[in-house]
């Protein structure tokens, strides 16, 4: 049985981000961990182009009753977890409502064009301010910076993973995300994958307020 309310049912997710940031995976990890919680979920999926550095956009659906259809409607997000913040924006403009939550890795990744010089990609504060206008609560975290330290950007997914289970929305608890992650990794890289998961707790814990940090 599942053993927390949610607060909607279904609570919907979704994890958005580009190629190569660990998205899929990042989004099965969570799906097993609220199963071993007890809740149904599905999950649906979009790419944009094919190769490293197209977006991609997991929906997460979890209900303590029912399953339901992979693809969130429009405007019916609870949370955003988003892996690069411009993608956060996208996914709030067409998903998003007054009461919608976000966590946002600050590391941007350029797509070519701006990167060749024909488009602009925001600034950090103007980043901030579209998010902040768009979500109620918004948490902006340096999980590639903090992933870099520990010897491995892509660990970024995983900091993202446990800053969720910060935010107190879901039952997301420390073992659950251990006998989950273990399905999709070595296990003599599980210690590395939990640091990864406290760093991210910690730093929500820390920042409770969501003034932005």
């Amino acid at each position: 049985m599942a053993s927390m309310q949610l607060a909607q049912d279904p609570y919907n997710i979704i994890i958005t981000g580009v190629g190569g940031q660990g998205n899929v995976m990042a989004s099965r990890v969570l799906a097993n961990m609220l199963v071993r919680r007890g809740f149904n979920v599905t999950i649906g999926e979009t790419f944009g182009a094919s190769q490293r550095g197209g977006s991609v956009m997991s929906h997460l659906r979890v209900s303590a009753t029912s399953s339901w259809s992979p693809q969130i409607p429009r405007g019916r997000v609870d949370v955003v977890i988003a892996l690069e913040p411009t993608e956060g924006i996208r996914v709030l403009k067409d998903y998003g409502n007054p009461q919608v939550k976000i966590l946002s890795n600050k590391r941007a990744i350029r797509p070519v064009g701006v990167i060749a010089g024909e488009l602009d990609y925001p600034s950090m504060e103007e980043i901030r301010g579209s998010v902040q206008e768009l979500a109620s609560s918004a948490w902006f975290i340096d999980a590639t910076d903090e992933a870099v330290k520990l010897g491995n950007p892509i660990l970024g997914n995983i900091i993202m993973i446990g800053a969720l289970s910060g935010l107190g929305v879901l039952p997301l608890e420390r073992e659950d995300f251990k006998e989950a992650i273990l399905r999709s990794i070595p296990r003599d890289k599980l210690d590395i994958n939990l640091k990864a998961y406290d760093i991210g707790r910690q730093i929500i814990k820390q920042n409770e307020d969501s003034t932005g940090n």
